[in-house]
């Protein structure tokens, strides 16, 4: 076998390899949702759902589960990555404009961080949530009924103090992947 047979079968196998991993990694989620700049990608999984939220920012990314006006009593989760390094936070909503860390209210979090990464303007992170709530705050989120779901981002900044840049209301059958706007 000579040099460039080797190159070109080395370049064939880094291609298969590539796809499989995409492949692979593409269907972690069984749904999606785009909404303007911003996707929301999901799996139910037993107690838990896996979440990926991916949006045109340099921003945070967010999401909440089951207000029940504007803001008040959905279960957020907004997210942002610096130097390289995702962050989440788990909130509560407190009131119809404003939600608060729900570790400053004395409850656990909850979410687990998967990961997250920043590149070419488009923030993107995945975390878990379970299902129901590690405490009294907030609703359980029952994946075969429907959710309503707030999808937002914010500006350009790695902060939560910013408002939202783009924001959207929708209402989910987590199981089935069918929505309403």
């Amino acid at each position: 076998m000579n040099g460039k047979t080797l190159r070109v079968g080395l370049l064939v196998v880094s291609c298969l390899i590539l796809l499989l991993y995409s492949s692979v990694y593409a269907a972690d989620y069984d749904h999606q949702i785009k909404a303007q700049n911003i996707t929301f990608s999901w799996k139910v999984d037993g107690a838990n759902i896996h979440v990926k939220l991916t949006a045109h920012t340099k921003g945070w990314v967010g999401i909440a589960f089951n207000p029940s006006i504007q803001m008040k009593d959905a279960r957020f989760v907004l997210g942002y990555v610096k130097d390289g390094k995702p962050v989440v936070s788990n909130q509560f909503g407190v009131g119809n404009t404003r939600h608060e860390p729900v570790e400053k209210l004395g409850e656990k979090s909850g979410v687990t961080l998967v990961g997250g990464k920043e590149e070419g303007g488009i923030t993107t992170l995945e975390f878990s949530i379970p299902s129901v709530p590690p405490g009294p705050k907030g609703k359980n989120i029952d994946p075969n009924g429907m959710t309503t779901i707030l999808l937002a981002y914010g500006p350009d900044f790695d902060n939560f103090r910013m408002k939202h840049r783009f924001r959207t209301r929708l209402k989910v059958n987590l199981a089935s992947g069918k929505y309403e706007q």
